[in-house]
């Protein structure tokens, strides 16, 4: 089977791209649809969860979205909040994102290196008597959350985004030869948008343990699977398929 179509479940890269080896070397085509996008909850969902941002003297944010969620929560229910608060982020890329909304120098600002084990080693000892606030997306029951209560912090967490399907119904799903997906709330619209979508022919990709598991879940195979310690990334992951094509 010629691969021809290929479809990546994200926005097309403005920075440049990791698949122009893969084009210019097998001629295919790729089409970069987002199959979902992440937005704020309200003022009105967030007050349902019945959590006081003011109790807490911490809070940890794992991505940007998460930020912005943030602050525009507490505008929209009137608070302010305090110069005292501590903010824990997960990557330096994180922490410097929230000088979009403080001033950043003026605040106590911690970052790990990118895992959610290294947020509990930035709070050691040091900072665990704070109470942490836990910045979540759709599900409060997220790794981070475990990880917490194993180290025995005192937290809890919020939902402050969701995920909402994109409408996909404009795509012409049966065109593609390799569908990648970077998420499982990327099966999760496939299924959604394509009830009677059925496998057949088409080949799969994904990115992440959680991802693959979610194929699996939805009774899916995955042709392409990355990372592994021979293939860091999607793009070479293809490149390494097609080779053996």
């Amino acid at each position: 089977m010629k691969i021809k179509n290929i479809l990546i479940s994200q926005p097309e890269p403005t920075n440049g791209s990791p698949y122009t080896e893969l084009i210019s070397k097998y001629k295919v085509n790729i089409n970069f649809i987002p199959f979902f996008k992440v937005e704020p909850l309200t003022a009105r969902e967030f007050r349902l969860q019945k959590v006081s941002i003011l109790d807490y003297t911490a809070v940890v944010f794992t991505s940007r979205n998460s930020i912005d969620a943030f602050f525009k929560i507490s505008e929209e229910i009137r608070i302010a909040i305090p110069e005292t608060m501590k903010y824990f982020c997960i990557s330096e890329a994180v922490a410097l994102y929230l000088q979009k909304h403080i001033v950043y120098r003026k605040r106590k600002i911690f970052f790990g290196n990118g895992t959610n084990a290294s947020i509990v080693e930035l709070i050691g000892v040091k900072h665990k008597n704070e109470n942490f606030l836990i910045a979540a997306a759709d599900s409060c029951k997220t790794d981070l959350h475990k990880i917490f209560v194993k180290a025995k912090i005192k937290h809890s967490s919020a939902v402050f985004v969701k995920t909402v399907n994109s409408n996909l119904s404009s795509v012409n799903i049966d065109t593609y030869d390799i569908i990648v997906f970077y998420s499982p709330s990327d099966i999760k619209s496939l299924l959604e948008n394509f009830p009677e979508f059925k496998q057949n022919g088409v080949k799969f990709a994904t990115f992440g343990t959680t991802t693959l598991k979610a194929l699996k879940a939805a009774k899916l195979t995955a042709d392409v699977v990355a990372p592994t310690p021979e293939v860091p990334s999607i793009a070479k992951a293809l490149l390494n398929y097609l080779e053996q094509k």
